[in-house]
């Protein structure tokens, strides 16, 4: 069985151009990755939990506090290789990279050496211009930002 997730994609307008802000990968396995390392900060929806409560969820918890949005616009999902469905809101807001204090979970590593260590979920934030950002998100998440890009010409 697929696993599903749900994350809020923030952007904000900033010199004329529309950022949003992805998520680096946490974790031993994306420490020295750069490219297709980033994402929408996202989470796993528990049995029966609401998709967009989890997404509100997810985005207080990988980011470290709540954040203040703007109204939500769906962005539809995607599936990633892995075969995870992922479902995603865009909403208008900000935040201060410097203020990231990500949820942990926990690890074997080195793999098979019993010992268990501790790591961020989300090591880094950082806003992206649309150039930028398609560089850097997962390949199966770039669909987010193109529905972004065609909600935020609409308007």
């Amino acid at each position: 069985m697929s696993r599903v997730s749900a994350g809020i994609l923030l952007f904000r307008h900033s010199n004329g151009a529309l950022e949003v802000l992805l998520a680096h990968f946490g974790g031993p396995f994306f420490k020295s990755k750069d490219l297709g390392a980033w994402g929408v900060p996202k989470g796993e929806v528990e049995a029966g939990e609401d998709l967009l409560q989890t997404a509100q969820r997810e985005l207080a918890e990988e980011l470290g506090s709540p954040v203040s949005t703007g109204p939500l616009h769906p962005l539809g999902s995607v599936t990633q290789k892995s075969g995870k469905v992922v479902h995603a809101w865009a909403a208008s807001g900000d935040f201060d990279p410097a203020t990231l204090r990500s949820i942990t979970f926990e690890l074997e590593w080195p793999k098979d050496s019993g010992r268990l260590q501790q790591f961020p979920e989300v090591d880094r934030v950082e806003w992206f211009d649309l150039a930028a950002a398609r560089r850097k998100i997962i390949a199966s998440q770039v669909p987010f930002l193109e529905r972004l890009e065609a909600v935020s010409e609409a308007r």
